[in-house]
């Protein structure tokens, strides 16, 4: 840092790189985020709360108070639907961020006094190691509504587009959405029977993935 206390520490343990953020404080040295080459990762905020976590199989966002606010499975390993990935951004001070693009793409960027250093922790999970992984765990109630609701408005978004494309046709309403969307209401009722949900829950995504 401009202070002259260290900010960032890139260390090797047996195979494994390991990048270390540290607050700039010179007594504390408090750590605000660990990286490590086998695609574990966690961010802290100021108060040492946890508030973004990684790992092999997806990750999570937290907000202050503990709650979930985001989650997400990588997509090389789910081949089902899967809640996708927006991009992160979070500056843990005034000088280093972060920013979550993919698996493999997790930069840590330090800007000061006008010159940026830049590292990339993400690694990307071949598919042969994919299969040797443990299951990820099942989605719970938040995550099937989210990915039942996300076909819901995209099934929406391709009536509409189907209305302004042919807007003098009577049929555009009785044709079958794309096979792609149909696919994965499928794939989201399966998702259902195999978790642990209410009936009254799983009857509701029904009628959401087939309105």
């Amino acid at each position: 840092y401009p202070s002259g206390n260290l900010a960032i520490i890139v260390t090797r343990e047996r195979d494994h790189l390991i990048c270390i953020v540290q607050e700039d404080e010179l007594r504390t040295a408090k750590i605000r985020a660990l990286f490590q080459s086998d695609g574990r990762s966690t961010c802290y905020y100021p108060n040492g709360d946890e508030w973004i976590n990684t790992s092999i199989h997806g990750g999570q966002y937290l907000d202050q108070a503990g709650n979930r606010v985001r989650r997400w499975i990588w997509p090389n390993l789910s081949p089902g639907p899967h809640v996708p990935l927006s991009p992160i951004f979070i500056s843990l001070n005034r000088h280093v961020g972060v920013r979550i693009l993919a698996q493999d793409k997790i930069f840590i960027s330090f800007l000061a006094m006008g010159r940026q250093a830049k590292f990339n922790m993400g690694t990307k999970v071949q598919a042969s190691a994919a299969h040797q992984l443990p299951p990820p765990t099942q989605l719970g109630e938040d995550e099937l509504l989210l990915l039942a609701f996300r076909v819901r408005i995209l099934q929406l978004f391709d009536r509409m587009r189907r209305c302004l494309n042919f807007p003098s046709s009577e049929q555009w309403n009785k044709i079958q959405p794309p096979t792609y969307l149909m696919t994965q209401a499928v794939k989201i009722l399966e998702l259902c029977m195999a978790a642990d949900i209410s009936d009254e829950l799983r009857s509701s995504i029904r009628v959401i993935v087939n309105a």
